[in-house]
């Protein structure tokens, strides 16, 4: 089945008016993305990240005429509008960089299907399904680099914010008695589920809603990959969730927002030096 794509490029405050267009005129998918790859990192909770410039792309039936559209596109005041047939693909797998990594000793992250790069490998095979985390992004890295020297075996482990469940899913291969991976979002918890089944893991991994938490539960080791905003808003979660002398790995944060999260957490957690990857941080606190 073919597809045809609209794209173009507005201010940001037609972002907004531009959907609804889109949206009437029968988009089945609708992507907006920074001009000229310009992120925005750190949206506030609940609200729609845009940039001075927002590139929008519609996603139509192949069978669509879109004169009608474009003629509106462009009376809108759009630029740079373009309109393409694509032949069919995976949409929701064409953005997942997944291929071989090595993350220090035995421990590997592999796509589904790829043969076991080294012997004596312990493998991670990872199907990211809808769910973030391939091991790509240096935050995601710096959390399998410190679970890859700091094996939790027999802990029991938290992962809050699980994505696809790659750190969850590593976590139980590296020897964690007992996983829980939290999520608000339920294709996540999909993905991890689903990751935990593939590498043979479900038995000792448990998926859950984020508000899921049993009340009083404490655990040894709480890994905690999510935005600087986030994680400060969550401090007083994650440190009930903590055991005396357990360890909490931040990461998801730049390096100018450390000492903004370091201080959410107070004098509660003993920090170390923190690994730097890209201008992305990764830090272990300990419980006092």
């Amino acid at each position: 089945m073919s597809w045809i794509s609209i794209e173009c490029l507005a201010a940001a405050d037609r972002h907004a008016a531009l959907c609804e267009l889109l949206e009437d005129a029968g988009a089945l998918s609708i992507t907006s993305l920074g001009a000229a790859d310009r992120p925005v990192l750190e949206p506030a909770p609940g609200e729609t990240p845009l940039w001075p410039q927002v590139r929008l792309t519609a996603l139509f039936e192949g069978d669509y005429e879109p004169a009608a559209l474009l003629a509106l596109l462009g009376a809108a005041g759009v630029r740079e509008l373009r309109c393409t047939s694509l032949a069919d693909q995976d949409w929701a797998r064409s953005g997942q960089d997944v291929q071989p990594r090595h993350f220090g000793n035995r421990l590997w992250v592999c796509p589904t299907g790829v043969a076991v790069p080294a012997p004596d490998a312990l493998v991670v095979q990872l199907d990211p399904g809808l769910g973030f985390g391939t091991g790509a992004h240096p935050t995601t890295a710096l959390c399998l680099r410190w679970l890859a020297q700091n094996p939790p075996i027999g802990g029991e482990v938290i992962d809050w914010g699980s994505g696809s469940g790659i750190l969850a899913v590593a976590a139980a291969r590296l020897g964690a008695r007992r996983v829980l991976a939290l999520d608000i979002d339920p294709q996540a918890l999909t993905a991890t589920a689903d990751n935990a089944a593939r590498n043979g893991v479900a038995d000792c991994l448990r998926v859950m809603p984020a508000d899921g938490l049993p009340a009083g539960l404490a655990v040894d080791l709480i890994l905690a990959n999510i935005l600087a905003p986030v994680l400060v808003a969550l401090a007083p979660r994650l440190l009930d969730a903590l055991r005396p002398a357990g360890a909490l790995l931040l990461s998801g944060l730049l390096e100018s927002q450390l000492p903004e999260v370091l201080a959410g957490f107070g004098a509660a957690l003993r920090f170390e030096a923190p690994s730097v990857d890209q201008g992305w941080v990764c830090v272990k606190g300990i419980k006092q």
